[in-house]
């Protein structure tokens, strides 16, 4: 059984829902199989966090369900994102995290990682625009350079010539 993702509102207050989903083989689409809301969730266990397992478990409020995604760095990732949207989004208590890396709960997370790589890229793509800025500025002096030295040419070939054709 696959799971889909978290479901969040932009009105306010938000609402989040996991909702739980199977892919049928050979074919493209998904039937929704559970639905909860995030402050029914009361424990995620990651079932060994030493070990390298796609399986996890959820307990809610009046329900116990057992997940598998689709590989362990997709189930991962899949903790994370939980773990960081109870902290922002559950009103209520948050739920306790268990056998999970504590990497996936701490502070150096992919979600930091990402915005990190992305703060990075926005900085090496300002750093290209800036050099290509200062390239252009210099072929355009070199350009109007150029243009006044062939000009001067001209002017001294078109009197060099009025000077032998007399």
């Amino acid at each position: 059984m696959r799971w889909r993702t978290l479901h969040l509102t932009n009105k306010k207050p938000s609402h989040v829902s996991i909702t739980k989903v199977k892919q049928f083989p050979g074919s493209s689409s998904f039937a929704k199989r559970s639905m909860w809301t995030i402050d029914q969730l009361r424990q995620v266990n990651g079932c060994d966090p030493n070990k390298d397992c796609p399986e996890f478990d959820l307990a809610f409020d009046n329900a116990f369900d057992q997940w598998v995604a689709g590989s362990a760095g997709e189930k991962c990732t899949f903790i994370q994102i939980l773990h960081h949207t109870c902290q922002r989004y559950s009103s209520q208590s948050k739920p306790e995290f268990v056998n999970c890396q504590s990497k996936l709960l701490g502070g150096n997370s992919i979600l930091h990682s990402a915005a990190d790589s992305v703060t990075s890229a926005v900085q090496k793509a300002s750093q290209a625009l800036n050099e290509r800025g200062e390239r252009l500025s210099r072929a355009e002096e070199k350009t109007g350079e150029m243009k006044n030295s062939a000009e001067q040419f001209s002017v001294t070939a078109h009197k060099l010539a009025m000077k032998h054709k007399c």
